[in-house]
């Protein structure tokens, strides 16, 4: 199942069940008319920043894109579970995605975190663009080694470091010097 593509399908559905048009969900998300086609029609791979614009602006948790089914008591992710993705792009100016995002909580109902293990690809690009968006962030690196541009400072995390921020400071999340690493990341998003 390619997972980018429901991603997509479910912003135009939703949108279009609120009676918003295009016109209104770029005004009122700051992005361009452009920009929201291409991920409705599943020619861009957005990054987070977007996503998270357009899921305030519908009314619904980040996750929502995500959601095949809606579980409200405890949600368990067995290890071989997690194993379907979705990508994300990740800001550079010439790559179109670098991260694999396994959801650990796909079905959860009414949660207000996404976590996710996330599979950071091994990229030569280093021009890249910080975004910012409400909420916090925590990630922990499994594998590897990671570079978080923070605002005006830069923090290199080996495995096992971890680093708590809030999203509305301009950042960015990239593997250090190009290599590949595995990190948990937890998302919150005020709804």
């Amino acid at each position: 199942m390619d997972t980018t593509k429901i991603v997509g399908e479910k912003i135009k559905s939703l949108r279009e069940s609120q009676t918003i048009t295009i016109e209104e969900l770029a005004q009122r998300s700051g992005l361009a008319i452009e920009q929201i086609g291409r991920i409705e029609n599943n020619i861009d791979i957005p990054s987070l920043a977007p996503l998270i614009k357009i899921a305030r602006v519908l009314g619904v948790r980040l996750g929502t894109f995500l959601d095949d089914q809606e579980e409200t008591g405890p949600v368990l992710c067995r290890k071989q579970e997690a194993k379907e993705t979705i990508s994300f792009s990740n800001n550079a100016i010439h790559s179109r995605r670098h991260m694999e995002y396994h959801s650990l909580s796909s079905s959860k109902a009414d949660r207000h975190m996404e976590p996710f293990m996330i599979d950071v690809a091994p990229t030569k690009d280093s021009d890249f663009i910080l975004s910012s968006h409400e909420g916090e962030e925590f990630i922990m690196v499994m594998e590897g080694t990671m570079e978080i541009s923070y605002g005006k400072n830069t923090y290199i995390l080996e495995e096992g470091d971890s680093i708590y921020y809030d999203s509305i400071v301009p950042h960015h999340v990239h593997a250090f010097e190009g290599q590949a690493a595995k990190i948990l990341a937890v998302i919150y998003t005020p709804v």
